[in-house]
């Protein structure tokens, strides 16, 4: 098992509902892998330093897991298919 460090940005327009439900299928995308989410740190809406889709703002979410590296791979997959998630970044912590 690797530390990863994954960062969200999400679409501002969301419903909390929405959003809340959209966090538990990442957390429950890494654990299919075998992995956990340790931490889960709200960062809030913030402006983009460059618009994506036409959107100006996003809200931020830091999330630190523990998996194995080839669900990296899924997990990136997933990301890219649902559509609030504008933009990700998945990093391995040392």
């Amino acid at each position: 098992m690797h530390n990863y460090e994954i960062m969200l940005v999400i679409q501002p327009d969301l419903e909390e509902t929405v959003f809340n439900t959209l966090l538990e299928k990442v957390n429950g995308w890494i654990a299919e892998t075998g992995g956990s989410v340790t931490k889960t740190d709200l960062w809030g809406k913030r402006r983009l330093a460059n618009k994506i889709r036409k959107i100006s703002e996003g809200v931020y979410v830091l999330l630190e897991a523990q998996m194995p590296p080839a669900a990296t791979r899924d997990l990136e997959r997933n990301l890219n298919l649902s559509e609030p998630v504008m933009r990700f970044l998945i990093i391995t912590e040392k």
